[in-house]
């Protein structure tokens, strides 16, 4: 890392030690802490439920530190994942170094780190999200040569009392900026947080949704990030829903991540982009084309998109999102620029013209500039298990790339333009749909496991603990019997307000 990139990074232990995250010794934690009078270190790391956990040290000597640093700490496993035994529930945690940061919030200096799960032996807990992320991006590599990538788009709503001033446009909400956008400084704060937290941010803005209801004002916002490996793509996500929520109870209002609020109005996805490297160059594109290798990936991730939902969609909400003529998808197909599909491959600069040489009176751009072309998965929401919902997608973009006849099967699966549409009548009979509640979803999870255990990346216990939680639920039907019933809905929604 040259000095112009460590004086632009936000964070603190970067500009303190300059040099990039991943070079990050124990050592240099040492340092940081020492010279910097860090008084409280804080293990981070996330359980079954979705949520970030902690274990609070204050820090009272150089050596209990190195200690702490060096070992780790034992944790009671049966209290944080619903699988494991409590007769034999001990396990470590153990910090990673790259992903040290400056708590934004704790009032004295404090330094959190993302923990690593390890069993009795010392060996990875091969149940654990995290190592089942990495054993997903390890096979990707191995069966492919090439690296996966990824980013998230968190949506999400804040909710506080209705204003009479310069009140929202009932979901007309979409990039709108203050006045009429209430908490644009919230999101931007949260922002500048994450940022020195580690996270590479693409951009904020407020979202479509925007509504009263029952005396209350709801607006939706969404941060997107840029493509980096899987699990910091996935971490950074995580610590940007701690973030927000923290903020949040600061500013007195409710931060809500659900997927579904209110019937009508525009529930809140968690969209993944994703794309293939080969010698750092992006090869989704291939003579300004999607390539067949992205067609590849895309049909696979169709094909256990189904599945998938077993994880990226885990509560009865979930599906109360997933309906027709909603920009939340339904029918198994994929799209340029279609939001109703389950994957869609949106613009990327690949039939432009050097716009910024049109804007701006000859200016060009570099003639080695580098793909951003991706293609994204819709389905998921704010309650997904998010490590096991990419660790999925990437089983499935291995799975595709090794199809027969996938580059057939994407042309059947593709659709030009809104399927809903009277010309796609008789397109829409031939796709599969997705399931219609977490019971069914269980079922096709367990219907689609080989895939999924292919490369020991997802072991037995966790599909079939997942399908257990999901069937738990017995939401089969459950569209149809609240369909109508306001009360209904509002306390369903209440009671999964803030998952994950």
């Amino acid at each position: 890392m040259n000095d112009a990139e460590v004086l632009m990074n936000p964070n603190d232990l970067v500009q303190y030690l300059k040099k990039s995250p991943e070079y990050f010794t124990k050592d240099d934690i040492l340092r940081f802490c020492e010279e910097n009078d860090v008084k409280m270190v804080n293990f981070r790391y996330v359980a079954c439920d979705g949520k970030l956990k902690t274990l609070n040290f204050a820090i009272s000597s150089k050596e209990y530190l190195d200690t702490i640093l060096s070992d780790g700490e034992r944790v009671d496993g049966s209290n944080l994942f619903s699988f494991i035994d409590a007769a034999s529930s001990d396990l470590y945690v153990v910090p990673r170094y790259s992903t040290a940061f400056m708590d934004p919030f704790s009032e004295v200096p404090t330094l959190n780190i993302l923990c690593s799960y390890y069993d009795s032996t010392g060996r990875p807990l091969n149940s654990s999200p995290e190592y089942i992320l990495r054993q997903a991006e390890t096979a990707f590599k191995k069966h492919t040569g090439m690296e996966f990538k990824c980013l998230g788009e968190l949506e999400y709503y804040v909710i506080c009392e209705e204003e009479a001033l310069y009140p929202g446009r009932d979901q007309k909400g979409y990039h709108e900026s203050g006045p009429f956008c209430k908490f644009e400084a919230m999101r931007t704060e949260a922002m500048l947080m994450l940022s020195r937290a580690g996270g590479q941010i693409k951009y904020g803005h407020s979202e479509v949704g925007s509504f009263t209801k029952d005396g209350y004002y709801y607006e939706q916002h969404e941060i997107e990030f840029l493509p980096t490996s899987p699990v910091f793509a996935v971490e950074q996500i995580i610590i940007a829903k701690w973030i927000l929520r923290m903020l949040g109870a600061q500013y007195g209002v409710e931060v809500s991540f659900a997927p579904k609020i209110t019937v009508g109005k525009a529930g809140s996805g968690l969209h993944f982009h994703m794309l293939a490297e080969k010698n750092g160059k992006n090869v989704m594109i291939k003579d300004g084309v999607l390539s067949d290798t992205a067609k590849r990936m895309i049909v696979g991730i169709l094909d256990v998109g189904d599945a998938v939902t077993a994880f990226g969609n885990t509560i009865p909400t979930s599906y109360l999102r997933l309906v027709p003529h909603q920009e939340a998808p339904t029918y198994i197909c994929w799209g340029d620029r279609n939001r109703s599909v389950v994957v869609r491959v949106p613009l990327g600069w690949t039939g432009s013209t050097d716009m910024a040489a049109e804007a701006n009176f000859g200016l060009k751009r570099k003639a080695d500039k580098l793909s951003k072309q991706t293609f994204e998965y819709r389905v998921a929401d704010g309650s997904a298990d998010i490590y096991e919902t990419v660790a999925c997608l990437i089983c499935g973009a291995i799975h595709g790339l090794g199809m027969n006849g996938a580059l057939t099967k994407a042309d059947e699966l593709y659709a030009s333009g809104n399927i809903f549409n009277e010309e796609y009548k008789s397109f829409l009979k031939t796709l599969r749909q997705l399931p219609t509640c977490c019971s069914e979803s269980a079922d096709i999870l367990i219907a689609k496991r080989k895939i999924f255990e292919r490369d020991e990346i997802f072991p037995a216990g966790v599909l079939e603990a997942q399908a257990a939680k999901l069937k738990a639920f017995n939401d089969q039907g459950l569209s149809d019997r609240i369909l109508g019933d306001a009360k209904a809905f509002s306390e369903l929604v209440e009671k999964f307000i803030h998952v994950a």
